[in-house]
């Protein structure tokens, strides 16, 4: 929706859509999970801000260039309305088909993976969005309406995962453990990388605390990590399952920074998860293993820990 050459740019919709283009070199210009993201990050930031009233009526200190509003309370606001207005204008008028059941389909005529259902990474990225979008409304009191549907987007996916989309199994250590595929119909040999991300995207509805994920319901997730994907001193299989494949499916010496998250499920593993990629004395230069550290750090001083 910027003026051009920035913005401005017809998509695969025929339209002037409130997009994030993924590649403007690539005809037709194709729009995917990614959405869920952008507008996921403009609604996580009005949260904070809205939980946070002692902002609300102080001046943004860097001015305000962009019209997004002078006062911290103003730009939430502003925040809340862009991604009402990305959701809105494309998201669920013409990437999303909600109609098998409330699930997460890609509509028919998306350029990507049309009509059929949305990987999970992807699904987790629809989710962010939605699942913050619901507690800014729920904060502002504007539209409660809007929160409900949002929040329902978001159980239907879950309740997916759990009831068609995983294999619980009992691991070595006689725990229970998840087997899932990058995307329905497959349930299982999900690769580590996609599996991050959608680790991670669970672990964010978890932390709303809005969705029923009791720390039982998390912790295979975990296991899975500990008891299944690690398979030796800095050896981690590229699936989910165990074994390991080439590209996103490979054996690593590092593990991806979502399975941070979980570490607060498996106490016993934290030093193992987090020293491979961070450790005791050590530097990183990036910057999701560094806050992802920080947050499961947090966690487990802290009484969130105790849920």
């Amino acid at each position: 929706m910027a003026p051009a050459p920035l913005g401005r740019h017809i998509i695969w919709t025929g339209r002037i859509d409130p997009v994030w283009p993924n590649n403007l070199k690539k005809a037709p210009l194709e729009t995917g999970g990614e959405q869920g993201d952008m507008a996921g990050n403009l609604a996580y930031c009005a949260v904070l801000i809205l939980e946070t009233q002692a902002l609300w009526n102080s001046a943004v200190p860097s001015g305000d260039s962009p019209h997004f509003g002078m006062t911290y309370l103003a730009r939430a606001k502003t925040y809340v309305i862009d991604a009402d207005a990305s959701i809105d204008g494309h998201i669920l008028r013409s990437l999303l088909d909600l109609s098998h059941g409330g699930h997460q389909y890609f509509s028919k005529s998306s350029p990507y993976k049309g009509g059929t259902p949305v990987p999970w990474n992807k699904q987790m990225m629809f989710n962010y969005a939605f699942e913050n979008m619901a507690i800014a409304h729920r904060l502002l009191k504007d539209d409660p309406a809007r929160a409900e549907k949002y929040h329902k987007i978001v159980s239907d996916s879950l309740d997916w995962f759990f009831t068609d989309g995983q294999q619980t199994t009992i691991d070595s250590a006689g725990k229970p453990a998840y087997n899932w595929g990058y995307a329905l119909p497959a349930r299982g040999g999900e690769d580590a990388t996609h599996a991050s991300m959608d680790v991670a995207g669970f672990y964010s509805a978890y932390a709303t605390g809005d969705y029923g994920l009791a720390p039982d319901k998390m912790a295979p997730f975990a296991n899975t990590l500990v008891d299944v994907m690690t398979v030796g001193p800095r050896s981690f299989s590229g699936r989910v399952d165990g074994t390991s494949g080439v590209g996103h499916a490979a054996n690593t010496r590092n593990l991806r920074s979502g399975y941070f998250l979980v570490a607060e499920f498996r106490p016993d593993a934290y030093l193992s998860m987090i020293s491979p990629e961070l450790a005791a004395g050590g530097t990183t230069d990036k910057v999701d293993i560094f806050s992802r550290f920080l947050w499961a750090k947090n966690r487990r001083a802290s009484a969130f820990n105790q849920k």
